[in-house]
C-alpha cells in the first residue's frame, strides 16, 4: 500500500457538499442564446473564423487557436452567429471581452464527428493535435491548455501521471458526481494520456470524503492504475500539494511538475480527452455545480459552454430575494460575478448562490496583529504577513524575492486571519501589477533592441559610404599623379612643373592649384612678350587712372569751403593720382616707342 504524505499548513473549512449530491447529473438544456468568450483559458484568445449572420452547427469551429498557448472555440449547438462583440465575462476584473454570440435554433444539429483512427492513436503528435483541436483546457479551474501541458519538452521524461479527483473546495461536487457516474470515461481518458506520456506509474488521487466515487473509480480502473485515498484537508487539490501528498516530493519554487517528471490532469479533463479522441467531440459542455441555500434545486448540471449564468440559475430555481451574491467557484478561491448575463465557460466548475446567513459579509479589515496564523496555514510555506506588507507598500521586487508567484491563492491565510484582512486580494492585485510591469519591460527591451539594431545598421551604412569615399579618393589621387607626371614631362626643366609634380605626389588638390598657377604664369609671360598686348594693357591702365583722377577732382571741388581737414586729404589723393597717371602715361609712351623701333 502506498504511503501517503502530508503538506505544510492547510485548513478544514465546512464542506457543505451534501446540498448538491442529492441527484444525478442533469442536462441543463439549450438556452435561446449562447455567449462564447474567445479567451476561456490561460494564454492568447482564439481568433474568430465565422462572420455575423453565418449559420453554424454543433461542433463547428468558431474561432481558431492563436499560437501554441491557445485553444479553439466550437459551437455547442446549431444556430446563427448574431454578433461578435464585447460582452461581460466571468473574471475577477469584472471587465468585458470579445465574444461570439449564437442565437440557437433549438434543432441541435451537429457536424459529422470523426474519432481519431486507431492507427494514429499510437502517435503522440497526432494525439496532441487532436486534443488541441478539440479546444480542451484544464477543467479543474485553472484553464491551462491541455495540449501544452502534455508537451513537457525535450529532456523531461514523465515518470508519474496523476489524475486529480480531489475536489477539496467546499460546496463543489462536479468531479465527485463525474467519478460516480462516468468512471469508465475517466479511465478511458487516462489510458489515452498514458499512451501519450508513457509514465512509469499512474495514480488517481481522491480525498476520503468521497466513498462512492472511490468505489466507482476502483471498479473501473485498469490494473496499471492505482487509486490513492488520503485524508481530507484543504487545499489538497492544489497541483503541488497533491504531488507532495502522493509522492512526498516538492515542485521547486518557480517550477512546474514536469521539472520533477510529473504531469497532473483533472478527472474532467480526462473525460474531455476521451470524448475528443474516441468520439471526435470537441469541448462544448461541462459539468457545473449549482449550489447554495438560495438555490431551490441544487445539483450538478451538464451545461453548454456560453450558457448565461442567469438562465442556468433560473432552471435551478434561485430565490433572488434570499440570494446575497453570485460566486463562480467555491467560497475559498471563487470570485463574485456582478452580472448574471456572464456565460458559463470552460473553467466554470461551480455557481454558488449563498444567503447572507450562510456566507456573511466579511467585517471590515483591522490592523494586522502579527499572530502568525497565516504562515501556519499557508500550504506553499510562504510568509503571508510579510507579503501583505510588501503588497501594501508596492515593493514588487521584494514580493518576487519572497516567491509571491508560488502563492496558489487558496485563501487559507484569509480564512484564519483574526483581523479579517483580505490577503489574497492583495496578492492577486500585486501579481497583476508585476505581470503588467514585466510586459512593459519586455516592450521597452524590444524597443531598445530595435533601436540598437537601427544604430548598428546606420553605422554599417556609414562605414560602407566612408569606404566608398576612400576608394574614390584613392582613385582620384591615382589620376592626379598620372596627370601630374604627364604635365611634368610636358614642362620638363621648369620649376613650376617640378613644384606641380611634387605637390601632386602629396595632395591632388594642391597639385591642381599649382598647375593652374603655372599655366597662368606662362600665359602672362607670353603676353609680356607681345608688344601689342602690352600697349593695350598699359592704355587700359591709363584710362582707369584718368577716371579715378577725374572723380577725385570732382570730390575736391565739391568740398570747397567745407571741412579743411577733409579738403586737405582730398587734395593729397588728387596729387597722388596725378603722379600715378603721369607714370602710367610715361610707361605707355615708352612701350609705343619701343614698338615703333622694332617695327
Amino acid at each position: 500500500m502506498r504511503r501517503v504524505h502530508d503538506f505544510h499548513g492547510g485548513i478544514h473549512p465546512p464542506e457543505n457538499k451534501a446540498l448538491s449530491l442529492t441527484a444525478r447529473i442533469q442536462p441543463a438544456g439549450i438556452p435561446p442564446q449562447l455567449v462564447l468568450p474567445l479567451g476561456q483559458h490561460i494564454g492568447a484568445p482564439a481568433q474568430p473564423v465565422v462572420r455575423v449572420g453565418q449559420a453554424v452547427r454543433g461542433g463547428e469551429l468558431l474561432a481558431e487557436a492563436d499560437g501554441f498557448v491557445s485553444v479553439p472555440v466550437h459551437a455547442p449547438t446549431s444556430g446563427t452567429v448574431s454578433a461578435i462583440e464585447d460582452r461581460p465575462v466571468p473574471h475577477p476584473s469584472g471587465l468585458s471581452a470579445p465574444c461570439i454570440v449564437i442565437d440557437s435554433d433549438g434543432a441541435d444539429s451537429w457536424v459529422t464527428l470523426a474519432p481519431l483512427p486507431d492507427a494514429e492513436r499510437g502517435d503522440p503528435t497526432k494525439l496532441r493535435e487532436r486534443i488541441q483541436a478539440a479546444g480542451i483546457a484544464g477543467m479543474g479551474g485553472a484553464g491551462f491548455p491541455t495540449a501544452v501541458k502534455l508537451s513537457p519538452g525535450p529532456g523531461k521524461a514523465i515518470e508519474t501521471l496523476i489524475i486529480n479527483g480531489t475536489e477539496c473546495e467546499p460546496y463543489i461536487t462536479a468531479d465527485d458526481m463525474l467519478m460516480r457516474e462516468r468512471a469508465s470515461d475517466i479511465v478511458a481518458g487516462t489510458r489515452i494520456l498514458a499512451e501519450l506520456l508513457g509514465p512509469r506509474e499512474i495514480l488517481i488521487g481522491i480525498e476520503d470524503n468521497k466513498p462512492e466515487a472511490i468505489a466507482a473509480v476502483r471498479a473501473a480502473a485498469d490494473p496499471a492504475m492505482e487509486v490513492v485515498v488520503f485524508p481530507t484537508k484543504y487545499p489538497s487539490g492544489g497541483e503541488k500539494q497533491l504531488i507532495e501528498i502522493l509522492l512526498g516530493r516538492q515542485v521547486p519554487s518557480g517550477g512546474i511538475p514536469a521539472d520533477i517528471g510529473v504531469v497532473c490532469q483533472n478527472v474532467g479533463t480526462a473525460v474531455a480527452v476521451h470524448e475528443a479522441v474516441a468520439l471526435g467531440r470537441p469541448l462544448v459542455s461541462r459539468v457545473t455545480t449549482v449550489t447554495g441555500e438560495a438555490v431551490a434545486h441544487p445539483g450538478n448540471y451538464e451545461v453548454l459552454l456560453g450558457t448565461p449564468m442567469g438562465w442556468l440559475l433560473e432552471r435551478a430555481g434561485v430565490d433572488t430575494e434570499r440570494a446575497r451574491r453570485l460566486v463562480m467557484g467555491g467560497p475559498m478561491m471563487g470570485f463574485s460575478i456582478p452580472d448574471p448575463a456572464c456565460p458559463v465557460i470552460k473553467t466554470t466548475n461551480c455557481l454558488l448562490v449563498p444567503t447572507e446567513a450562510e456566507l456573511p459579509t466579511p467585517p471590515p479589515a483591522q490592523a494586522c496583529i502579527r499572530c502568525g496564523l497565516c504562515a501556519e496555514a499557508c500550504p506553499a510555506t510562504l510568509l503571508p504577513q510579510q507579503l501583505y506588507w510588501f503588497a501594501r507598500g508596492k515593493e514588487y521586487d521584494k514580493l518576487e524575492g519572497h516567491n509571491l508567484f508560488d502563492c496558489i491563492e487558496c485563501g487559507a491565510c484569509s480564512y484564519v486571519c483574526p483581523s479579517h484582512i483580505p490577503l489574497v486580494q492583495y496578492y492577486r492585485a500585486s501579481k497583476a501589477e508585476i505581470i503588467d510591469r514585466r510586459r512593459e519591460a519586455e516592450k521597452a527591451e524590444h524597443a531598445r533592441e530595435r533601436f540598437e539594431a537601427r544604430q548598428a545598421r546606420m553605422e554599417r551604412l556609414a562605414a560602407e559610404r566612408e569606404a566608398k569615399r576612400a576608394e574614390r579618393k584613392r582613385a582620384a589621387e591615382a589620376r592626379a599623379r598620372a596627370k601630374a607626371e604627364a604635365a611634368a614631362a610636358e614642362d620638363a626643366g621648369t620649376g613650376a612643373a617640378e613644384g606641380a609634380r611634387a605637390a601632386a605626389s602629396e595632395d591632388p588638390i594642391q597639385a591642381a592649384i599649382e598647375r593652374a598657377r603655372a599655366r597662368k604664369a606662362a600665359l602672362a609671360a607670353r603676353r609680356e612678350d607681345d608688344p601689342a598686348e602690352r600697349i593695350d594693357k598699359l592704355s587700359a591702365n591709363v584710362d582707369a587712372i584718368a577716371k579715378r583722377l577725374a572723380a577725385a577732382r570732382e570730390k575736391l571741388e565739391a568740398c570747397n569751403g567745407g571741412d579743411a581737414s577733409v579738403a586737405e586729404a582730398l587734395q593729397r589723393a588728387v596729387e597722388k593720382t596725378e603722379d600715378k597717371l603721369a607714370k602710367a602715361e610715361a610707361a605707355l609712351r615708352e612701350a609705343r616707342e619701343g614698338a615703333s623701333e622694332e617695327a
